[in-house]
């Protein structure tokens, strides 16, 4: 109940790379001691630490075998202690804060209980930069952690807000770091009234920092009682996409919809580029209540023909509560293109019915829980043989096991979705043994050469702490036999401890 004791001002500075001195040599996506080398971060929110049921953790394994950190709240240079429930883990970012060459970590606590005035606000939620070094990133690291409104002082924190539910990072086209984070329990105020968990996200691109909601200039809807606006975030360099999916469609509770930006700052914020919802020209079904569009969205550059780079991008946007038919929560996902002007068009669309897809729709499935989507080379123009789209399907049943999971695999830019898509389940196409209430599908990141695969809840003796799956795409689709690398505890020098070990995404 003690909480955590941030400042209420301070908050941070996105620094951009010329501003700061380079200590890490090779550095590139996701890599905290500047080799030159990818590292892979794998969380375990759901872990205790020193005794705190649920504290929260999160593993960082240092490509080339140089070694696994392990990064929770009781770590030397961490202000704030493990408490039960905080959920440390339950998202993160990497990004280089501070342009030093060495990427640097975001992590979650959406949780976390916060003390102000004496008063403990729960689940307020909290996020920490971490930030890498030569030697790696973990204890000795310079470790920032804020509140909201330590983060943000125009903004308050407050119990109940989740800020850090969800984040995002990266570098902008012209080359400045940016955040953004997810607060989808914020009550939004507008003349008088407070509309409880309408949500917000918390933005910063160098010196900007505010926050934005469905009642901030140009954004698409308005502030609605459990609209829970950044309970989902995806973007590129030139782009963000906000998901709501409580969002409420006429009288549709939970139909959900999706928000785009672009990072080009006009008035001070991020310019706001469009509104999507199933009620949106050319996007299939219609809004009902319990579809949540916008459950899951990522997105990845797109380079259009007459274009030396990427101005595009493609968004994928999963909605699990879809009904296909009678079959409640079958699910779905639908990819759309979105151009500079706001433009957008849809590219494909599937459920369980669509044609020559594997498998059938079956209820509870939730196709669309987890979305991934990656172009495996963007210094070419974007075609078919370039972009990959994993969907989870976590409810998805095997022939013998219920609720087994699998990550369904598509090519988007086919003119016909279903003729080169995979089922990966666990035993096929997967490492491991299919187990009742895996929940397969329900951890995916897709980057340009591998899709990341976690079952956190995996119920397989072997695997019982949770796994995580490198996967890389050219395995996929049949051109080489790399192999899948497997991450699990007590194995590859990773703690064999945890009970959530494999949340990604």
């Amino acid at each position: 109940m003690a909480g955590l004791l941030l400042a209420a001002t301070g908050g941070v500075t996105l620094t951009s790379p010329e501003a700061a001195a380079a200590t890490c040599t090779a550095g590139t996506t996701s890599d905290f001691n500047g080799d030159g080398v990818q590292d892979t971060v794998i969380a375990d929110p759901g872990a205790a630490v020193n005794g705190a049921k649920r504290a929260g953790l999160v593993r960082v394994i240092l490509g080339g075998g140089k070694g696994v950190s392990e990064i929770s709240q009781a770590i030397s240079g961490m202000d704030a202690t493990p408490e039960t429930g905080d959920g440390f883990g339950t998202s993160y970012a990497a990004y280089d804060a501070d342009g030093d060459g060495c990427s640097d970590l975001v992590v979650g606590a959406p949780y976390e209980d916060v003390v102000k005035d004496g008063k403990n606000l729960v689940d307020a939620g909290a996020i920490y930069i971490i930030h890498g070094t030569p030697t790696g990133v973990g204890a000795g690291s310079r470790i920032e952690g804020y509140s909201q409104a330590g983060f943000d002082p125009t903004s308050a924190t407050e119990a109940y807000d989740w800020f850090g539910y969800a984040l995002k990072a990266g570098t902008t086209a012209s080359g400045a770091p940016y955040l953004v984070i997810g607060v989808p329990g914020e009550g939004v105020t507008v003349s008088g009234t407070t509309y409880p968990h309408a949500g917000c996200i918390e933005y910063a691109q160098g010196s900007t920092k505010l926050a934005l909601s469905q009642d901030s200039p140009g954004v698409s809807g308005v502030p609605e009682e459990e609209d829970r606006f950044g309970y989902s975030l995806a973007g590129t360099n030139r782009y963000f996409a906000v998901g709501s999916p409580g969002e409420a469609i006429g009288d549709e509770a939970f139909a959900g919809g999706v928000a785009v930006f672009s990072h080009t700052l006009a008035n001070g914020m991020p310019t706001p580029l469009l509104g999507l919802d199933q009620d949106s020209t050319g996007i299939p079904g219609v809004a009902e209540s319990g579809d949540r569009f916008g459950t899951s969205i990522s997105m990845t550059g797109y380079r259009p023909s007459d274009q030396t780079y990427n101005s595009d991008v493609l968004l994928a946007i999963g909605m699990p509560g879809e009904d296909v038919g009678t079959l409640a929560d079958a699910g779905g996902v639908a990819v759309v293109r979105v151009q500079p002007s706001g433009a957008y068009s849809l590219v494909t669309a599937m459920d369980g019915s669509t044609a020559d897809l594997e498998g059938d729709a079956v209820a509870g499935d939730f196709m669309g829980q987890r979305v991934a989507i990656a172009n495996t080379d963007t210094s070419v123009v974007t075609t078919s043989a370039t972009v990959r789209l994993a969907v989870g399907e976590p409810g998805k049943d095997t022939a013998t096991v219920k609720d087994a999971g699998a990550v369904h695999i598509f090519r988007p830019l086919d003119s016909a979705i279903g003729a080169a898509d995979k089922e990966l389940t666990r035993g096929s196409g997967l490492p491991g043994t299919a187990t009742a209430r895996d929940y397969t599908g329900i951890g995916l990141i897709a980057g340009s050469t591998n899709l990341y695969v976690g079952v956190p809840y995996s119920k397989e003796p072997a695997t019982s702490k949770g796994v995580a799956y490198v996967l890389p795409w050219s395995d996929i689709d049949g051109t080489t036999s790399t192999g899948t690398t497997v991450h699990v505890p007590g194995s590859g020098g990773l703690p064999d401890a945890g009970s959530t070990f494999g949340v990604i995404g």
